[in-house]
């Protein structure tokens, strides 16, 4: 039981709880609008991929379209809520769309998962802030890899679109005499991701005439671009 003398304090510890939870949970302030789980949401994207090989001379170059499609809410097997990414793709604009893959996505306390090709990656923590680190694989059994947030709040371009508000997290940007891992990814407020690079190359070094020329022996280089988004 309390006593009449506490009561005034319990209320104001309850009202400054309270007053905690919804300043966190303010999408704009903690940044969770940059990853925006909307039922019906699309975005389409201009995707280019440059693949090397041994056995080829020249990359195998390939152009088409994704469209991804924000599903309905469900309950995943941990009990969480999260939503299905329903993939679509084409190769060129005025085709129609083909069924490509589903992954998935949710938001959990402070952090933005997706599932891609059946492993879960953390794309985003929250708040958002310039040098917020964390590992992206902390779902998956890659071993760690390390995400950072950079440029947040910036202004962006992407084609003939201007993204006023942005962050981009970079998941790797080595390169070496060997090798080189470039990785990162740009979110936009309230649309979510508008580009996304990844660039793994292993450069030649069979000989040491070779070492230091940059002689591409395999590898990718894939760059997504945003076309559009809205809601269906």
């Amino acid at each position: 039981m309390f006593s009449s003398g506490s009561v005034p304090l319990l209320l104001v510890i309850l009202l400054f709880v309270s007053g905690c939870r919804s300043v966190n949970s303010d999408p704009v302030s903690s940044g969770y609008d940059y990853f925006p789980l909307e039922t019906g949401r699309y975005s389409i994207y201009d995707v280019t991929e440059h693949q090397y090989s041994l056995t080829a001379t020249t990359p195998t170059e390939r152009a088409y379209q994704i469209k991804e499609v924000v599903g309905a809410a469900y309950a995943d097997v941990a009990g969480q809520t999260a939503h299905r990414l329903l993939r679509y793709r084409r190769s060129t604009e005025g085709q129609p769309w083909q069924a490509d893959s589903v992954w998935s996505a949710r938001l959990v306390d402070d952090e933005g998962v997706r599932a891609e090709n059946g492993m879960d990656f953390v794309k985003l923590r929250f708040p958002v802030s310039d040098r917020l680190r964390w590992n992206g694989n902390r779902y998956n059994a890659l071993g760690g890899d390390e995400y950072e947030v950079r440029n947040s709040s910036r202004a962006y371009r992407v084609l003939d679109k201007q993204f006023d508000e942005t962050v981009t997290v970079v998941a790797q940007q080595d390169s070496t005499l060997l090798s080189q891992d470039k990785r990162l990814e740009v979110y936009a407020r309230r649309v979510g991701l508008i580009y996304k690079e990844r660039t793994q190359f292993q450069y030649c070094s069979t000989t040491p005439a070779c070492i230091g020329t940059y002689q591409i022996d395999y590898g990718i280089r894939q760059i997504y671009r945003i076309r559009s988004s809205g809601r269906e």
